[in-house]
């Protein structure tokens, strides 16, 4: 064979690989992502929750105690805002409450005055009503006596006098009793508006006090330090965040699946997950969730064709007691592979069998 012949065949091998290769796209092209044997597949990104660690009331950072990439527990103090302020707004409120608590007291006081001032009035009701009788009495028998001259009419009428006295005295004494008793209502209201004021004062020192206490930011679960928002001495305002946390007793990959995979699945179904980072591992997890919105979609779907086009977001949880055994191997970010099987009888080949680091 001579060198042009040789050249020849070696171009005609060359065109032949590219082909092949071609005809292999195209074939894994129209087969679609794994669904042989009841098993597909999408690429995916682990993801996790993020919790922000935000201030309750605007003010100054005075400290943060964990830097990015540190591991925090639920209830850990990770941050401290300034409560000089605070802190001087809580003596403010301590002396108020003890001014309405002298205040209550004064008040219970004046009412048991009161209340001692409507005893005495009562007491000279019944004086005054044991002298009215009396004077009626004697003014009967002065009256009968001087009807037969036996006292003189001077004295009768003296009697008679005493009786219209004794009873205006009464009158003076039950409206002593009437104004005690007015001075009695005026003092209970005194007394239920100081102890208002008084449970009013306490409220505003539980306030700040809890106030204080949400000064020491803490972590509300477990979870990686991912950024610091703002750093020690800067000003925020209410609500201002000053750490992002990612929760790492809730981690998911997210991927997409067509129409036709899509609605077979099942909230529950097993997952597979392999990682690109670590293919040597495979990850079991479970579908948690199926949008109810078909992705990437054009407005009107008006084909069977364009049907298939849909592609419905799915979230594959990792179970949270795999998550806190290696807690310190759990990444957010890294791209993989999800491997789902539609249908639950068919087995998981020997490549995607569970397996995890030690």
């Amino acid at each position: 064979m001579n060198d042009r012949s040789r050249a020849w065949w070696i171009r005609a091998a060359g065109v032949a690989g590219i082909v092949a290769i071609a005809l292999l796209f195209v074939w894994l092209y129209l087969k679609g992502p794994g669904d042989s044997h009841g098993i597909v597949s999408a690429n995916g990104r682990i993801e996790a929750t993020e919790i922000d660690v935000a201030a309750k009331n605007a003010g100054r950072i005075e400290d943060i105690f964990v830097d990015e990439g540190d591991f925090v527990s639920a209830g850990q103090v990770v941050a401290r805002m300034d409560t000089d302020v605070l802190q001087a707004q809580l003596r403010e409120a301590e002396a108020h409450v003890q001014q309405a608590q002298s205040a209550v007291i004064t008040a219970r006081s004046q009412l048991a005055q009161r209340q001692s001032e409507k005893a005495a009035a009562e007491a000279v009701v019944v004086q005054r009503q044991a002298e009215l009788d009396a004077a009626r009495k004697r003014a009967v028998r002065s009256t009968a006596l001087a009807a037969i001259a036996a006292v003189s009419h001077q004295e009768a009428d003296d009697d008679r006098a005493r009786v219209q006295a004794s009873e205006a005295a009464i009158s003076a004494a039950r409206a002593q009793v009437a104004a005690a008793e007015a001075a009695i209502a005026t003092a209970r209201s005194q007394v239920l508006e100081a102890e208002s004021s008084y449970e009013a004062a306490v409220a505003t020192v539980e306030r700040i006090k809890a106030d204080i206490a949400d000064s020491d930011l803490k972590a509300p679960r477990d979870g990686r330090v991912q950024y610091r928002v703002a750093q020690p001495f800067e000003v925020v305002g209410a609500g201002g965040r000053v750490l992002n946390l990612v929760d790492l007793s809730d981690v998911y990959m997210t991927f997409f699946l067509p129409t036709d995979q899509a609605g077979r699945l099942t909230l529950g179904s097993e997952v597979r997950l392999v990682l690109d980072a670590a293919p040597e591992y495979v990850i079991p997890a479970r579908v948690s969730f199926v949008a109810d919105v078909a992705q990437f979609t054009p407005k009107t779907v008006e084909t069977a064709e364009e049907r298939q086009k849909l592609m419905f977001r799915i979230k594959a949880h990792i179970p949270s007691d795999l998550l806190r055994k290696h807690i310190k191997q759990v990444k957010t970010g890294l791209p993989g592979m999800a491997y789902v099987r539609l249908d639950p009888q068919a087995p998981w080949p020997p490549h995607l069998q569970v397996k995890l680091p030690q």
